[in-house]
């Protein structure tokens, strides 16, 4: 997956994520899509800046990308 593509995802997972669960959809993408983020040559900080999420939510999405070599994701 490109940055782009990252970046909307995303945007999509945090804006459709129920109410008080924004920070776990975050580190779920982080979960989900931590390979595609290692392997598109951008950072985390550039995926998040350019998707609609603060850019306080680098930390969650870091967190969920550590998170992925223990979890695997059971539903979205």
């Amino acid at each position: 997956m490109t940055p782009e593509e990252l970046s909307k995802a995303l945007s999509d997972m945090h804006d459709s994520a129920p109410e008080g669960e924004k920070p776990t959809m975050i580190r779920l993408f982080g979960i989900k899509y931590a390979d595609e983020i290692r392997d598109c040559g951008a950072t985390v900080t550039e995926i998040v800046r350019r998707s609609s999420v603060r850019d306080s939510y680098n930390a969650e999405v870091s967190k969920g990308i550590q998170l992925a070599r223990y979890v695997i994701a059971r539903r979205m």
